[in-house]
């Protein structure tokens, strides 16, 4: 019964995916959190023990504060935030059929296509993840409307597996978390993305995208503001933002590559600090990073410093300035 009301759904509010021209610009988007008030508990905010609302797993703290993805008001905002920072496709993190991002994705298709985005799948490793059952499921996805889908850890299984489902496969685009495009072209894949914006820096870009074009696969490489991870996961690796640097150095690195598209990591990955989501101006409770400085930008100004940033960048990519 949750398909059926999820494809009648997509019938009236989507447009048809042959009508949608192909986005330039694809963000990586997470609908799992979750607060007591509307979900029963702290989902995601709560991670390695931390206490929401105020303690939260994150060095950022969101302008937010701690939302619940499934808030209606909030998922409108935060659509109309990325269609005004002229990104074309939200890419929504799923694991797997009745997982909490599963149940909330009719929620994020009607939010999205009201604002003229198009709406893509993560594909996650979720428990019991096959290349048959990710074939099964972009089947049954793409009856909402569904075209693009971002396979994470694909190296999970061999490219012959791969091959088989993906050969299977029409009038969709599925990439691959890799920096392998041979992996990617054995596995009859569409194009690669790299996501891990810590491990794949822009020197890597070129190199990529260079190799994914010979073997005739797009090549969407994965921009991003930063890395911190140390609050909700111990993790003392840091990518840090120089004050919009990092952001601005990937971006023009994925445009030199002659990128197909860019995918940016993340709309609001808080716990691995990838965000691009408003930030409070304010370390909240003077224990949070914030976005102060990036771009010359102070309090409150700030606080949105990355979105807008993004939509210069996205202009760039669409041709209509000519640098930010």
């Amino acid at each position: 019964m949750r398909i059926l009301l999820a494809i009648a759904l997509a019938a009236v509010c989507a447009p048809t995916a042959a009508l949608a021209a192909a986005p330039r610009t694809a963000i990586f988007y997470y609908p799992w959190y979750g607060s007591t008030a509307r979900d029963g508990a702290y989902e995601h905010w709560s991670q390695a023990g931390h206490d929401p609302p105020v303690d939260i797993a994150s060095n950022f703290y969101p302008a937010r504060g701690a939302y619940s993805s499934s808030n209606p008001a909030v998922l409108q905002s935060q659509m109309r935030e990325i269609a005004r920072a002229g990104v074309g496709e939200v890419v929504s993190s799923w694991w797997g059929w009745g997982s909490t991002e599963d149940l909330r994705l009719p929620a994020v298709l009607q939010a999205a296509r009201a604002f003229g985005l198009q709406v893509a799948v993560h594909i996650e490793p979720y428990e019991g993840r096959t290349a048959a059952s990710v074939g099964a499921a972009i089947g049954h996805l793409r009856e909402l409307g569904i075209t693009d889908f971002y396979v994470y850890r694909p190296g999970d299984i061999s490219a012959a597996d791969w091959a088989a489902v993906n050969a299977s496969l029409t009038g969709v685009r599925v990439f691959a978390q890799t920096s392998l495009p041979g992996f990617a072209a054995a596995g009859r894949f569409t194009g690669i993305y790299t996501y891990d914006v810590l491990l794949y820096g822009a020197g890597s870009f070129g190199r990529l995208c260079a190799e994914a074009h010979r073997l005739n696969l797009l090549c969407a490489p994965s921009v991003g503001p930063g890395y911190q991870a140390t609050a909700a996961t111990g993790d003392i690796r840091v990518k840090p933002r120089l004050n919009g640097a990092t952001y601005d150095t990937m971006w023009r690195s994925a445009l030199a590559a002659s990128a197909d598209l860019v995918t940016i990591t993340s709309y609001n990955e808080w716990s691995e600090g990838t965000q691009i989501e408003a930030a409070k101006p304010e370390p909240a409770a003077g224990a949070y990073l914030s976005y102060d400085g990036a771009w010359g930008r102070h309090g409150r100004a700030a606080s949105r410093a990355y979105l807008w940033r993004t939509r210069c960048w996205t202009a760039v990519l669409a041709g209509r300035l000519s640098r930010c």
